[in-house]
């Protein structure tokens, strides 16, 4: 919540800015650990949904491990000190010097996502004396009901082996020396709002896991990725998400073989709602059809609206006028740069303040200088009240 204070310090800042409310995120942080490390879940946050050192450092002293699909995100997680045995890498276009990377610091598993992968994982193996850990990122082909842009588990995208693939590979598994596979992976998309498709996921993995059991392959970890979502509509009402459920889906439905771990990749569930973007009117006009309110933040702070149709929440700071309808826009020369069209706000002014609000995962980290703009900054909780 939005303290006079902090308002106050607002008003003396530069904007666009984003903001931080780190004691929401311990709160959830502590959530996470209490419905999921408790029960034994490993969890690896995910750095591309946030790679802000701070909020890196806290992820860090509650015990996380890194979720990475970069070798520059493999190396900022080493840098701000997660232990090279709690880093996975993902992704589907891994370069031989990304995966050098990985395999210098003997981090804890490589997703590998296509035959050809392990392949050259073997190689280059090989050629720098290591033996690269890994788990096969598989598609299950599970409907993850979010937008199509952040599917990730079905057929047709282009993310993991398809599960008919399998048994060529397993039987081909052990040609690879410096290989050693040690679990699976999966990740079937992001905003997941319906807790049945981790069920239905749970009961696909039982499926596959007997594909293991045939060929005698010990699988020791199964990684079920992150995905779920937030509420942008309501932030405040359900500021932390329903953790307990989420692990619980597991906890019910996954059979796990015996000592074999479990392991989560969640970004966007722990840190959406922590950051919100606050930014100032620098017009208003009437159009047309409507009301426009130009705010100096743009796609170039925040592109989900643009690339995902992402509906966030947008508050007025401290204004209790009358209402009115406005579409609420940025300064960037798209038609695209569109934040919220047809929303109730009290009548705004030139110098007003907005806050865009669950900007906490892919706001500041897919930001961009396009027009040559400068990147917003970040301040945080403890600094400004």
């Amino acid at each position: 919540m939005l303290t006079k204070a902090l308002v106050e310090q607002f008003q003396k800042l530069p904007t666009p800015l984003f903001f931080y409310d780190l004691d929401l995120l311990n709160r959830t942080v502590e959530a996470v650990q209490t419905y999921g490390t408790s029960r034994g879940c490993h969890i690896h946050f995910a750095l591309k949904a946030n790679n802000n050192d701070r909020i890196l450092s806290i992820m860090r002293d509650a015990g996380f491990g890194a979720d990475c699909v970069s070798g520059k995100e493999v190396e900022k997680a080493l840098e701000i000190g997660f232990p090279p045995e709690k880093v996975v890498f993902a992704g589907v276009g891994k370069t031989d010097e990304e995966i050098e990377t990985g395999l210098r610091n003997n981090i804890f598993s490589f997703n590998c996502e296509s035959a050809q992968e392990i392949e050259v994982l073997n190689e280059l193996a090989k050629r720098h004396g290591k033996q690269a850990e890994i788990a096969i990122r598989i598609n299950p082909n599970v409907e993850a009901k979010t937008h199509k842009y952040i599917t990730t588990g079905l057929q047709e995208n282009k993310f993991g082996i398809l599960s008919e693939h399998l048994p060529v590979l397993l039987d081909r598994i052990g040609e690879y020396e410096q290989i050693t596979l040690t679990g699976i992976h999966f990740h079937i998309g992001s905003q997941i709002m319906d807790l049945n498709t981790y069920r239905e996921l749970s009961e696909r993995i039982n499926t596959i896991q007997t594909l293991f059991d045939k060929k005698g392959i010990e699988i020791r970890h199964i990684n079920v990725g992150g995905g779920l979502g937030i509420d942008y509509e309501q932030p405040d009402r359900n500021a932390i998400p329903d953790f307990k459920s989420y692990f619980e889906v597991f906890d019910r439905h996954l059979k796990l073989r015996e000592n074999q771990e479990l392991h989560f990749e969640l970004g966007r569930s722990i840190v959406g709602q922590c950051g919100s973007l606050i930014t100032r009117i620098l017009y208003t006009k009437e159009g047309r059809n409507t009301s426009f309110a130009i705010v100096d933040a743009g796609m170039t702070e925040l592109i989900r609206p643009a690339l995902y149709q992402a509906q966030h929440r947008v508050d007025a700071i401290q204004n209790g006028k009358p209402e009115r309808t406005y579409d609420v826009v940025g300064p960037i020369c798209e038609t695209s740069d569109t934040f919220r069209s047809g929303i109730s706000l009290p009548e705004l002014n030139r110098g007003d303040l907005l806050a865009i609000r669950s900007c906490g995962a892919y706001g500041q980290v897919m930001s961009s200088d396009y027009n040559l703009r400068e990147r917003a900054k970040a301040y945080y909780s403890d600094e400004l009240e």
